[in-house]
């Protein structure tokens, strides 16, 4: 009787191979054309005396398409030692026949016989074993020129390490054979070599950041790899952004977003200086809250902070206190010492003047506003000067920006902060606002989080201000918070006093494409060689360096899927076009 079930398996055997195998093959001497891909094998027939660990990197690291297949074949102990023998008895006998001739000695004879003689004891101690090596390497290209580019490259990158190539003429055929995941060397062009030299082929060392946890950043150019990262599992959570305008990082930041709150970041908090992220809020759920002079959120940052548990009521007072006073700082412009000395005494009486005094329980009271402290100094000696100053803030064209109690819910698991309908002035004292009430959060529970800061180099103008930023790059580790600062205008940041101590406190760094004026700093505050510099100068829109931890760094190319690009995307041509589907 038939077996119905071995036929089936045929059957379905022969469905697969019809669906895998390309519709056709053409055969030259030097290449194969598989479908709209030409292919070229390779095999390696000359090696140097030393192989080096990692010899194989650069041919790995190339971001081109290609497949490579070692044969390792073992070689029988004893045939080899007998042929070993031999060698060394010819090598023995041509330095004593050069000798009596009188000749020069040659060094290189001498040098074989050492290592044969070397080999001869390994294999014998049973320490080395002997097998005959080959390897192939097939390339694909989409046309003639770019194959011959691929060949050149590749042809130069081996011969620098002295590993010569050869193509297989005629055995194009073979060559595709032996690449191919089924074990069969059609090729069969071999090369001895004992266990060491072996040994550095393997494992592969490319530089690779893919971790089992974490979110996808993008592709690895270097080998085509994806880059799977968790930050949080580095010495801290930062992360800093610098790139030129137009060149992808709040897109690369907003698909980081989408990803982080996919898996279990409970909070994305964003201050947001151009509204950029307000279509992205809108598709996700987020809440936005929109900070101007006519807005209906407000914010005081004279609330007291709510007490962690860890700390006590009296030195959280504190703290805050003097976080108040460089806000004022920030606010007023430069003080002298005296004023200085004046508004610390002014801040401590406005809380006083609502019960809030370090030492007692003031969990009830009510935290005053900036005009109590604007009436606190008009009765103190001196204090007039300064309340005139922040009377704009009280009563004036800016009083309705700050001197309003706080009446914002952040109970959502994205929050953005826009600012962009707020005038230029104003936008480094609302981001240390609202930097100020995040952090208070953050310390009040304790969540995985990530803070987004976008154009930080606001905040970097100011001494006071970068100050307080650096501070909480350095603290957030302990309240499991992820800081990222993202930067175009990177000469502002990195001469701030404060801006490489940031960078120094963030663990992951992307680089995407720069500007000619600004490279050099930048190489300086990263440590680049020349070739990534120009890489950065001519990278593509989404193309840049991404480091995570210890100087571990690949070239890469954020990626979004269809979805994820519609939701992030603020390229106006393609928004337009949306927007004109959407009307059709």
């Amino acid at each position: 009787m038939p077996n119905n079930k071995n036929e089936g398996q045929n059957s379905d055997f022969k469905n697969v191979t019809k669906i895998i195998a390309p519709a056709g093959l053409e055969v030259a001497q030097n290449y194969l054309k598989i479908g709209d891909k030409i292919a070229k094998t390779f095999f390696v027939f000359s090696y140097p005396r030393y192989l080096s660990t990692g010899w194989f990197e650069p041919i790995i690291d190339l971001p081109n398409l290609f497949d490579i297949s070692i044969f390792v074949n073992p070689i029988d102990t004893g045939s080899a030692l007998k042929n070993l023998r031999r060698k060394s008895a010819q090598l023995e006998s041509q330095i004593n026949d050069n000798a009596d001739k009188g000749l020069v000695r040659d060094p290189m004879l001498e040098t074989a016989l050492r290592d044969v003689e070397t080999l001869r004891d390994t294999l014998q101690q049973s320490q080395e074993k002997l097998f005959d090596t080959g390897v192939y390497i097939t390339v694909y290209a989409d046309s003639q020129e770019e194959l011959a580019r691929i060949e050149s490259k590749l042809t130069s990158i081996m011969e620098a390490k002295l590993i010569y190539l050869k193509p297989a003429i005629f055995q194009q055929l073979e060559g595709l054979f032996s690449i191919m995941p089924t074990g069969d060397d059609k090729i069969q062009i071999y090369t001895p070599m004992n266990s060491g030299p072996i040994s550095s082929f393997f494992p592969f060392v490319s530089e690779d950041l893919s971790s089992n946890e974490g979110i996808m950043y993008g592709i690895n150019l270097h080998n085509n790899s994806l880059v799977i990262f968790d930050r949080f599992s580095l010495e801290n959570a930062n992360q800093v952004v610098f790139a030129k305008a137009g060149s992808g990082k709040s897109y690369a930041t907003k698909l980081e977003i989408i990803r982080s709150l996919m898996t279990d970041t409970e909070n994305v908090i964003v201050i947001d200086p151009e509204n950029e992220y307000q279509k992205l809020s809108n598709t996700l759920g987020g809440t936005i809250f929109n900070i101007s002079l006519s807005s209906h959120e407000h914010i005081n940052p004279f609330d007291i902070p709510p007490i962690p548990k860890d700390e006590s009521p009296s030195d959280v007072l504190r703290s805050h206190i003097v976080n108040i006073s460089s806000l004022l700082k920030l606010m007023l412009g430069k003080l002298k010492p005296e004023e200085d000395a004046l508004l610390d005494r002014a801040i401590t009486e406005t809380y006083a003047s609502r019960e809030i005094v370090a030492g007692q329980d003031f969990s009830g009271a009510t935290s005053p506003l900036l005009e109590d402290l604007e009436t606190i100094l008009r009765n103190l000696e001196g204090g007039k000067a300064i309340a005139e100053r922040l009377y704009k803030f009280t009563k004036g064209s800016f009083s309705g920006f700050i001197n309003q109690p706080t009446n914002i819910d952040v109970d959502n698991r994205l929050i953005i902060f826009s600012i962009r309908d707020l005038e230029e002035e104003l936008r480094p004292i609302a981001m240390f606002i609202i930097l100020g009430f995040i952090w208070n959060l953050v310390r009040a529970q304790l969540k995985k989080r990530l803070l987004i800061i976008d154009e930080a180099w606001w905040m970097m103008k100011n001494e006071d201000s970068s100050s307080f930023l650096l501070g909480i790059a350095k603290r957030c580790r302990k309240y499991y918070l992820g800081l990222t600062t993202i930067t175009q205008d990177v000469e502002d940041f990195l001469r701030s006093p404060n801006g490489r101590p940031i960078i120094t406190n963030s663990s992951l760094q992307l680089l995407l494409k720069q500007a000619p004026a600004t490279i050099d700093i930048v190489a300086k505050a990263f440590d680049l060689t020349d070739s990534e510099k120009n890489f950065l100068l001519g990278a593509e829109v989404g193309t840049g360096l991404f480091f995570a931890g210890n100087k571990r760094h690949v070239a890469i190319q954020v990626v979004a899927s269809y979805f994820e690009d519609r939701v992030i995307t603020t390229n106006p041509e393609q928004l337009l076009v949306e927007e004109h589907d959407q009307e059709s």
